[in-house]
């Protein structure tokens, strides 16, 4: 299949659907981090190529719920809306195959709920992550390998988080950590939706 990795820097959930044979090709504006097909620049610039899928994660920054706070700022200056525009426009592409990944974010009250939610551990990695699906043309993702939570800290605040997330504050490279997708959910992906199975999931291999 000819697949499309939006706004992927990182080159995992390509890299994982490459293993497996398929044309994958990620994109993103910046540089990615793993040698492999990657365009830099804008997706619009390859929305319109005939591919068989995309797996897109959209920037988060301005929808996500963990910035509640700032939601009035951002709603006023329009940053907000350009986000949820961004999003929706992933979301109405004519790819026949997509799934948007996101966290908990407005989308969900803006435009509809997501069909899946999922965790890292549900993947075999030992971490906490609530990462939203929604899709079209794709089945949910079936966990592969239950395994423990992970570990958390907690502040003088009283607030509590995920340990792997914690400790990316201090990095100039925090953002990128935080978004990157856990090798065991990318495993998944390309394993149910561009693996053996999909001759049973689309009818016919591709």
């Amino acid at each position: 299949m000819k697949i499309l990795i939006a706004c992927e820097m990182s080159g995992t959930v390509r890299d994982a659907f490459i293993a497996l044979g398929h044309d994958a090709i990620s994109c993103d504006i910046q540089d990615t981090q793993s040698p492999g097909p990657h365009y830099k620049g804008d997706i619009r610039d390859l929305l319109d190529y005939p591919f068989d899928m995309m797996i897109a994660h959209p920037p988060c920054t301005h929808i996500a719920v963990s910035g509640a706070a700032w939601f009035k700022e951002k709603a006023f200056d329009g940053r907000q809306h350009a986000a949820a525009s961004f999003f929706m426009m992933l979301a109405k592409s004519n790819i026949p195959r997509v799934c948007i990944e996101n966290p908990v974010c407005i989308m969900s009250s803006l435009w509809r709920k997501p069909d899946q939610i999922i965790q890292p551990w549900q993947f075999g990695d030992e971490a906490q992550k609530t990462t939203c699906l929604w899709l079209k043309g794709l089945p949910k993702l079936t966990p592969t390998k239950i395994v423990d939570k992970g570990e958390m800290v907690t502040f003088a605040s009283g607030k509590r988080m995920a340990k792997w997330y914690a400790d990316a504050r201090g990095s100039s490279e925090r953002s990128n950590i935080r978004s990157k997708t856990f090798q065991g959910i990318a495993d998944a992906m390309a394993m149910q939706w561009g693996g053996d199975s999909q001759q049973d999931l689309f009818g016919a291999s591709a």
